[in-house]
């Protein structure tokens, strides 16, 4: 069963733009804390921007000021606006519930359940 799905992601010069979806279970997204993640070819899958279901927002250093986490709670949809990209950001992109980590941490990948991510290429 999939109960999340990740979508947007594409190629992209640097300091372009990119707005990407994620459609959660409702099990999964409501009431719940929800974060974006990325993993970059070897390296750890990481947090990157976190929202409780209040919409306080979280930003890990590398992407503060640039991306933007919202949700939409009547959807159980999240979303994250990515601005002013960079090579840097290549990686796949997940969303799922944050289960109590910090953003910049790196992330347990067997012990949560993940969608099959989208594509974020940045080109210099």
């Amino acid at each position: 069963q999939v109960q999340l799905v990740e979508s947007g992601g594409g190629l992209v010069q640097a300091g372009g733009s990119l707005r990407l979806s994620c459609a959660a279970s409702r099990s999964i997204f409501s009431g719940k804390t929800m974060g974006w993640y990325r993993q970059a070819p070897g390296k750890q899958r990481q947090l990157v921007a976190t929202i409780t279901s209040g919409g306080t927002t979280d930003y890990a250093d590398s992407v503060k000021g640039r991306f933007t986490i919202s949700r939409d709670n009547a959807k159980n949809a999240l979303y994250l606006q990515m601005n002013s990209l960079k090579p840097e950001d290549t990686a796949v992109y997940y969303c799922n519930r944050n289960y109590g980590y910090a953003v910049g941490s790196a992330i347990p990948v067997p012990n949560i359940s993940w969608g099959q991510g989208t594509q974020v290429t940045v080109s210099s």
